[in-house]
């Protein structure tokens, strides 16, 4: 199993101190203005088994960091140190003091981040910071816990418009298809949304709560359940049933969001469904098969554990190499996700149904497209020739896969947006 997979099957764990603000640092700032290195850098933290990764703004004698992943968002940095090509830079997060050393060369900044007295490689390339979203874009509506956000994408033609909810895959994945767990963004599902406007169909799409600008609805990771995520993707369907901005309500899910996505179709009733690479199995038959490049005796252990989570039981005892995937305050998760059959549910839908899989993707094969298609007679089946699992057309080469999920230039693949729109056009 490539170290990126398991990220995009469960919510990552946290490896360093989480949920900081800017708004608390102990230091000021103290350096000569460090002009050459100024501005916007990304990259990340090599942590065995899983990459963190995090960004650096530096202005003048000030900076600040970001770790998505942990909910740190422009944090304050202690001191910034710079001597070309040397430079270091330091800040205390939660009490603990985190200590960067490294040498800008071809506009890379590279080196090692002490923590602990551990340490740790870092990289570190320019690159753009994103811009904030249009306010104009911007909406509300209420779920468990608060007021979740979302962007609309509204059609610039008269309305009223067809509008789908679109719900982003597994993990700590954003509303604009992009893994917090991994260095680059793909934009996938923010190009699907944008493409889609363009063909006159409105689009609603939110950060999953405790990721992005969802982060105040975050729970402790043990109490967290799949049914949070169907409950909140029911809340953006009812939102747009009330709006009459919106003709018809269609609910789009990519991956782990197709059957969230499904769920809360069959809870609220929409006219039509599409299913982005969902799975067709329950999840532990998923993660069977995802897990199976595991070494023999990690792959027997992992068997183990979900044949026991399958009969409700919690597995306090697990490898240091399968933490990442079954720590114990993640199986309750696990649980809650393997109780929803996607068959089952499809079979209780009462909507227009296009299932789509994609002949590259590496961790959905077209055969689970092609077992929700069987399952919903009348349905349409789109498989994708050329098509990986954040939606791009790539070659049939394993790293061009796998590079294009940190490419935001690359287009998705050819006919996807012209089929799901004449879809729900219909």
């Amino acid at each position: 199993m490539k170290k990126w997979t398991a990220a995009a099957l469960v919510l990552a764990g946290i490896l360093l101190a989480a949920g900081c603000s800017g708004d608390n640092n102990e230091d000021t700032a103290e350096s000569a203005t460090p002009s050459k290195i100024d501005g916007f850098w990304q990259g990340a933290i090599e942590v065995p088994g899983q990459p963190i990764p995090f960004s650096i703004e530096f202005a003048g004698d000030k900076g600040t960091l970001s770790i998505p992943l942990q909910g740190v968002e422009n944090y304050p940095l202690s001191t910034i140190k710079f001597d070309d090509p040397e430079v270091a830079f330091d800040l205390t997060l939660q009490g603990e003091r985190l200590v960067f050393e490294g040498t800008l060369e071809s506009e890379k900044l590279t080196g090692q981040m002490t923590q602990q007295n551990q340490k740790f490689s870092f990289e570190l390339e320019r690159g753009e910071k994103e811009q904030a979203a249009d306010p104009e874009k911007i909406i509300e509506t209420k779920v468990e816990g608060g007021m979740m956000q979302g962007l609309e994408e509204i059609p610039e033609t008269g309305g009223p418009h067809p509008v789908a909810i679109l719900i982003a895959g597994s993990g700590p994945t954003d509303k604009d298809g992009n893994s917090l767990a991994l260095s680059g963004k793909n934009n996938s599902l923010k190009m699907l949304a944008e493409d889609l406007k363009a063909e006159g169909i409105a689009v609603i799409r939110y950060d999953k709560r405790a990721i992005g600008d969802n982060r105040s609805l975050a729970v402790q990771e043990s109490d967290l359940r799949f049914d949070d995520y169907v409950q909140d993707a029911a809340a953006w369907v009812r939102f747009a049933k009330a709006d009459e901005r919106f003709s018809k309500v269609a609910v789009i899910g990519h991956s782990e969001g197709a059957l969230v996505g499904l769920a809360a179709a069959n809870q609220e009733g929409v006219d039509s469904y599409v299913s982005l690479t969902g799975v067709g199995r329950t999840a532990d038959e998923l993660l069977k098969e995802q897990l199976s490049t595991l070494p023999a005796a990690q792959f027997e252990e992992a068997q183990k554990i979900l044949e026991q989570l399958a009969q409700g039981e919690t597995v306090d005892d697990v490898s240091p190499e399968l933490q990442q995937v079954f720590r114990p305050s993640v199986q309750p998760y696990l649980q809650s996700w393997m109780a929803y059959d996607p068959i089952e549910q499809v079979e209780k839908l009462d909507a227009e149904a296009l299932f789509v899989g994609g002949t590259r993707d590496l961790q959905v094969p077209v055969r689970d497209a092609e077992l929700l298609h069987e399952a919903k007679p009348g349905s349409k089946l789109l498989i994708v020739d050329g098509m990986n699992h954040v939606l791009k057309q790539v070659p049939d080469d394993q790293e061009a896969n796998m590079a294009a999920y940190a490419d935001p230039e690359l287009p998705l693949a050819d006919g996807l947006v012209n089929r799901i729109a004449e879809f729900l056009k219909n």
